[in-house]
Parts: structure tokens; C-alpha cells; sequence
């Protein structure tokens, strides 16, 4: 079992992710990653989809690093105007622009021998970006409508849900600056490719419930509940979860949670294959959580080899994962093509 707590002794230091709750082997791998980052200055750019927990990674980063004394200063580049962002970033003179009634100091100068996280970076106008890159280039900042130069100790970590990549070639994201940021990558997987770490991630949420809700009693997850849960895709992730098990806490009133008391989009959900039964119908046969589980990533897999005509490499792709990892779920499965096809 992986704690959901993980702390590591150094000669210097104790490494703590508290917030980061999981047991899953792809939750090891980005604790074991962000345990290596907190160790050097380099940038790091964290990836992933919405709902994932990449502020908390940064976080996680900066509080592991030499610089958690300083502040870790967040901005949401996709948030601001495009016209506003350059005076949040860099701060601004008095009278440099209309509504500029004095002097600002910006991100980057309250991030000074901390840590500036830019969430959202791939919605970044070319045009700052070429400002960001200077900035990042030459350690030094000029705010909008000054003339002189200020030094800046800043290590930066940046976020986004978009392919940079694609960006890149559509011509919206610098090259340049991609590789300045990306000196690290760091991928945080989905929900639905942690599904082992569920009854971990409702644990740690209700935790934080009754810190904040006097009297509140932490409720069990019938194994049923958990089942369904498991089945379902998670398209908003972590933070998706986190709100379903809020609702939950005050909308059910007993001690335990059954598949009845889950929203209907949930308990309802329908697998891709139209031979595959509902989650409902899952429980009537009787069968067990692992079988019910593996049963359904089998029709997924099955129904995305189909619909990519056996091309793995198509099919891992459908599915959001690594062709390896498709490869070795083939074997475990013994999943054979009935028929050839004239694809490799």
C-alpha cells in the first residue's frame, strides 16, 4: 500500500505530499517525480486534464523545494484579459495606462526568491509570450510603462489541459518559450486511470469535510457504491469527485452510501459496447467488484480495437493511453482478433 501521506527523510529534509491522496502506481510515479523536481530550481511544466490537481502538484513542488519559505504565487493566465495579464505579470507605472492611477507591483516581483505558478499557460497571447520569454531569458522584468529593469529570482512552474505540441504547430504557441518552460514535463493522469485510488480520494475528501463541518460524521461507501463508481469515466476528474462526495455528505442521510443514493448520470451509465450490460444489471447477475472491472476494461478495449480495425497504436490513442500499456493489458486479458484484418 502506497500511504496516502508519502514522506521520504533526506540529510536535509523531510519530503511530505499530504495533499496528494492515492495508492494507484501512476500516482507513485508523480510523487516520485515531484519528489526529484523539489530537489532542483528547473522549470517545470505539469500537464494533465481539467480537474487533476495540477495546482495542487505545483504546490506539492514548491513545498518540497528550498524556496517554501518564500511564496508560491498563482496567476491563471487564461482568467485575465489578454491586456491585463502583462500588468498582473509585470506590474505597471502610474499613468501607463488609462485606469493606471498609481504604481503596481506584479506577479512576478511578489514571486521574488519564491515560486511563480502560471496555470493555463497555453492561453497566453503570442505577443506576451515573447515578453514572457525575455523575462525568463535575461532573470529581469520591466514593468508596463517604465524604463528601468528589475532583477528577478524567480523558479517558474506552469500548467495546461492543451497539446502545446499542436499549439506549436498551429503557430499560437512559441517553440522557444515551450521548451524554456518544458525543461521538465510532468503528467498528471486522469481519474479514470486511477480508478484504484477511489476509496482513498473519498476518505481524504470526507477528512477535509469534517475539519470544516462541526459534527459531521464520516459516511462508508458501501463496496456497491464503490463498484458503480468505478464504472463511471469521470470526465471532471478529481474536482468532480471531490464535489459528488460534498453532495453526498449532505444529501444522504445514513451512515452508508448505496449505489440508490449515487445521481442518476452516474448509476445509470452505460457502457460503449451495446453487448455490455449497465451497471445495474451488473449487480443483479452478482457479479464482484475485480470482475465487474476487469469486464469493462475488456469491452473497452475490445470495442476500441474494433473501431480502430486492430491498429494498437489507434486504439491506445482512442483510449487515452500508452500503446505499451494497451499491449500488456491485451496479454493479461487474452484478447484475440477473430479475424484478420490487413493492419499491423
Amino acid at each position: 500500500m502506497f500511504p496516502k501521506t508519502m514522506e521520504l527523510k533526506s540529510s536535509t529534509r523531510t519530503f511530505s505530499c499530504k495533499e496528494i491522496a492515492g495508492v494507484s502506481d501512476a500516482v507513485k510515479q508523480v510523487i516520485n517525480t515531484i519528489r526529484k523536481v523539489s530537489l532542483s530550481d528547473a522549470s517545470v511544466l505539469i500537464t494533465g486534464e481539467s480537474g487533476t490537481g495540477k495546482e495542487l502538484v505545483a504546490r506539492a513542488i514548491h513545498n518540497n523545494s528550498y524556496r517554501s519559505k518564500e511564496p508560491m504565487v498563482v496567476i491563471n493566465c487564461g482568467a485575465i484579459p489578454g491586456e491585463l495579464l502583462e500588468s498582473e505579470l509585470f506590474g505597471h507605472e502610474k499613468g501607463s495606462f488609462t485606469g493606471a492611477h498609481r504604481s503596481r507591483v506584479g506577479r512576478f516581483e511578489l514571486a521574488d526568491k519564491g515560486t511563480l505558478f502560471l496555470d493555463e499557460i497555453g492561453d497566453m497571447s503570442p505577443d506576451l509570450q515573447v515578453k514572457l520569454l525575455r523575462a525568463l531569458q535575461e532573470r529581469k522584468i520591466e514593468k508596463v510603462g517604465g524604463i528601468t529593469t528589475t532583477n528577478i529570482d524567480v523558479r517558474i512552474l506552469s500548467a495546461t489541459n492543451k497539446d502545446l505540441a499542436a499549439s506549436i504547430a498551429q503557430g499560437t504557441f512559441r517553440e522557444d518559450l515551450f521548451y524554456r518552460l518544458n525543461v521538465i514535463p510532468l503528467k498528471v493522469p486522469p481519474l479514470r486511470e486511477r480508478i484504484d485510488d477511489l476509496p482513498v480520494l473519498i476518505d481524504h475528501f470526507q477528512e477535509k469535510i469534517v475539519q470544516r463541518m462541526y459534527g459531521y460524521n464520516k459516511k462508508i461507501f458501501s463496496d456497491e457504491a464503490i463498484s458503480v463508481l468505478s464504472l463511471y469515466s469521470w470526465p471532471g476528474n478529481i474536482r468532480e469527485l471531490e464535489n459528488l462526495v460534498e453532495r453526498l455528505s449532505v444529501m444522504v442521510e445514513t451512515d452508508i452510501v448505496m449505489p440508490s443514493d449515487l445521481p442518476d448520470y452516474i448509476s445509470n451509465h452505460i457502457l460503449p459496447s451495446t453487448e455490455t450490460p449497465s451497471v445495474c444489471s451488473v449487480f443483479k447477475n452478482g457479479i464482484g467488484f475485480n470482475e465487474a472491472v476487469e469486464e469493462y476494461q475488456k469491452s473497452l478495449i475490445l470495442y476500441a480495437l474494433e473501431q480502430t480495425h486492430w491498429v494498437k497504436a489507434r486504439a491506445a490513442d482512442l483510449l487515452k493511453m500508452n500503446r505499451t500499456t494497451l499491449v500488456e493489458k491485451i496479454k493479461k486479458m487474452n484478447i484475440e482478433q477473430e479475424q484478420e484484418f490487413p493492419f499491423s
